[in-house]
């Protein structure tokens, strides 16, 4: 986005100085001190203003409001100073016809057409379906090609994603658009070469492309690695160093991805020298003699047979890798997990019965498909019982959260997953009036993963909406990991969420799970995830491996048929987690009630343990969060070995605006006081640190182990270098 000059572009005065106001408002509520700072039409709001991404979705929100235009997903990714909201505002104002409704309209009747959306107790009727029972699980299949297949048998005409694209136009994809697009890709990639068990990258957004070239991927022989795609282009330099580690441990020679990429690709090209092959979805898939993307899906399976027979021998094995799926390296490298068709389908049975899903289910979806809980869950489950899914980019939820609940009101969804935090967003900042006339009474498993479920949000989410038609025990807490390709526990339907508040002395003395006192001002509480989904195996041990007794912490193991190969081409890493009898440590500590629920309590390698005391990062990461003044979601507690007094010192790191404070500050004596609150010890250590210091993955997670390294080196202030 351009930065026009003030006197050029008279609209921009008023909208520049409508965004400076707004945004002063809002460091004012953070930061009082940084409010009372010059802010300047080109400063940077990541490096110069600090403002995190959840404070970003603030500000667009509030724009929004006293705009009255809405600001498209990509102002939330691509714009960085305040004259270049202010030109996007001026842009979308030209845009709009006069008299419009400052407010984005009221969805009509649905992203899905009418014979495909349910109506009050009915599941979707399937347009175009063939004779007999069209919509159900591919029961019979051992791949996620034949699953597809089975579902283009039974319809190819009907909807399988319905997807609103980051300029917010609608695309449907049928099951037999998607196998004829597919094979389109596949053709292509042959005639480049690849064979079968060659590792293809995927460095695709949430559009039809990514699910045509996955597919593709599959038909040709090749194993799928799906990237994250780039965001931000400041940050594209530390993003070509991270992905070219995956392109090297994968040696991957194709890369397929998306023309505006090309400067990333650039960038990846001299780091990843097994990368010889560059080039978009469309380009690889225009000489296709197979078909033409776009024509109609009948007869679809015959027209393509003879193309299929070419890789038919991989498509039928389910032993053959389907997913490399690399971990966000939260605690270390990015390892990258290798999952069969056979561990993905066992997965989706066995997640698929626990949570009753049907062919009459909809699913709505925001997740990024480059992650587990995305891709497994909100993709390929849908496509194995048949079941339509409204999809949208992430961008598109954190742009307007509310959004996500439209979908599922719209469309009737009933079931949706996000992590903790989306649930905590929209109970929080979504406003009383975005609400109005929206139904949520059909939304019937709503999953709540991927990150530490906390007690606090599904209490506000439940609350706040009740009145909407959402049930309480509709909230399933759940756990899962990748090296189980997606999900290892979950509550039993009809249960409302469990929550336990437990003595903190008995726990961190003795790792031992005692109800609280009803008058404890400093309960611990955790949140069941649930009991193992069928035929998977969840155990609690010590650091020998051996059985720990219900409601005792230990190292928590799983096993089943979905777990995975092992870490690609890293034997090191895959014996480290790997114990006798198929046993996985997930390198997470919990504990198992007398019923078997799983209760997560922390990561083993953060734990940190003071003086014969436990203490767990993420406790004292909130506490220190909720300060005035601290960056929310840049602080990370660690321990570091004291050979002095033989045992490890709390060390907490938190970013604050500005210039970091000296330890003499009230900042200082805030942070201190509300860790003591929290755990009832002192840090040994408080550092405050300039934006950017803290590492994070590409889902936003603390890397605590990365920031414990750059604090021994003394390279913790240097922050994140320019591109």
């Amino acid at each position: 986005m351009s930065d026009a000059p003030l006197d050029r572009h008279a609209p921009i005065d008023r909208h520049l100085a409508l965004v400076l106001d707004t945004l002063r408002t809002l460091l004012g509520e953070v930061d009082p001190a940084r409010a009372r700072a010059a802010i300047g039409p080109d400063q940077s709001l990541t490096r110069e203003l600090a403002l995190g991404s959840l404070e970003r979705v603030e500000l667009a929100m509030r724009l929004e409001q006293a705009a009255g235009v809405p600001l498209g997903e990509t102002v939330l990714a691509e714009a960085d100073t305040p004259r270049q909201i202010a030109a996007a505002i001026a842009r979308a104002r030209t845009g709009r016809p006069p008299g419009d409704s400052p407010a984005e309209a009221r969805p009509g009747p649905g992203l899905l057409p009418a014979s495909s959306r349910p109506g009050p107790g009915l599941g979707p009727a399937a347009a175009g379906a063939a004779p007999g029972p069209s919509r159900g699980p591919a029961s019979g299949a051992r791949t996620l090609i034949e699953a597809l297949r089975w579902q283009v048998e039974r319809g190819a005409d009907r909807v399988h994603i319905q997807l609103r694209t980051d300029d917010g136009s609608d695309t449907t994809i049928t099951y037999g658009s998607l196998y004829r697009d597919g094979c389109a890709v596949a053709a292509g990639l042959r005639r480049r070469g690849v064979v079968p068990g060659e590792r293809v990258a995927l460095l695709l957004r949430t559009e039809p492309a990514f699910f045509h070239a996955y597919i593709g991927i599959l038909l040709a022989g090749g194993v799928p690695v799906p990237l994250y795609p780039p965001f931000r282009a400041d940050q594209i330099e530390e993003y070509a160093a991270r992905q070219a580690a995956i392109l090297r441990n994968a040696a991957a020679r194709v890369l397929l991805t998306f023309a505006e990429a090309e400067r990333a690709a650039a960038l990846l090209r001299p780091l990843a020298p097994s990368l010889t092959t560059v080039a978009t979805v469309a380009t690889v898939a225009a000489r296709s003699d197979s078909g033409v993307m776009g024509s109609h899906d009948s007869g679809v399976v015959s027209a393509f047979d003879s193309g299929v027979e070419l890789h038919s021998g991989v498509v039928s094995d389910p032993d053959a890798l389907a997913l490399i799926q690399y971990t966000s390296g939260s605690t270390g490298s990015p390892k990258g997990v290798a999952l069969s068709h056979a561990n993905l389908l066992a997965n989706i049975r066995a997640f698929g019965e626990a949570f009753e899903m049907t062919g009459d289910d909809v699913g709505v979806t925001w997740l990024p498909l480059y992650h587990d809980m995305g891709l497994t869950g909100a993709w390929f489950g849908p496509l194995y019982y048949g079941m339509p899914v409204v999809s949208m980019s992430p961008l598109a939820f954190l742009a307007k959260p509310v959004r996500w609940l439209e979908a599922i009101s719209r469309n009737r969804g009933t079931i949706s997953a996000a992590p903790n935090f989306a649930f905590d967003l929209c109970a929080r900042k979504i406003a009383d009036a975005d609400l109005e006339g929206l139904d949520l009474s059909s939304w019937r498993v709503a999953l709540n993963g991927a990150e530490a479920v906390l007690a606090g949000t599904i209490e506000r989410f439940t609350t706040r909406f009740a009145p909407l038609g959402f049930r309480p025990e509709a909230l399933r807490p759940v756990y899962g990991l990748a090296e189980s390709s997606l999900c290892v526990t979950a509550p039993p339907p009809g249960r409302r969420p469990r929550i336990e508040r437990v003595s903190r002395a008995a726990f961190q003395h003795a790792r031992a799970i005692e109800p609280a006192a009803p008058g404890d001002p400093q309960p611990l509480t955790f949140v069941a995830c649930g009991q193992p989904i069928p035929r998977h195996e969840v155990r609690i041990v010590d650091d020998r491996d051996q059985a720990r007794p219900a409601r005792t912490e230990g190292h928590v193991h799983f096993r089943g048929p979905s777990s995975m190969q092992g870490y690609f081409e890293n034997p090191e890493a895959t014996a480290a987690v790997v114990r006798d009898g198929g046993w996985i440590d997930t390198g997470d500590l919990g504990f198992l009630d007398d019923d078997g629920d799983l209760f997560i309590t922390g990561r083993a390698k953060d734990v940190i343990i003071a003086g014969g005391r436990n203490i767990y990062p993420q406790e004292v990461e909130e506490a220190v969060a909720e300060v005035p003044g601290v960056r929310r979601g840049c602080v990370a507690a660690f321990g570091v070995q004291d050979a002095r007094s033989g045992t490890e010192r709390l060390v907490v790191v938190a970013e604050t605006r500005g210039a970091p404070p000296s330890d003499a500050s009230p900042l200082h004596a805030a942070v201190g006081a509300a860790i003591v609150a929290a755990i009832g010890v002192p840090a040994d250590t408080i550092v405050f640190a300039r934006p950017g210091s803290v590492p994070k993955t590409s889902s936003g997670k603390i890397r605590r182990s990365t920031t414990r390294e750059l604090y021994e080196t003394g390279r913790l202030h240097r922050g994140r270098a320019s591109a």
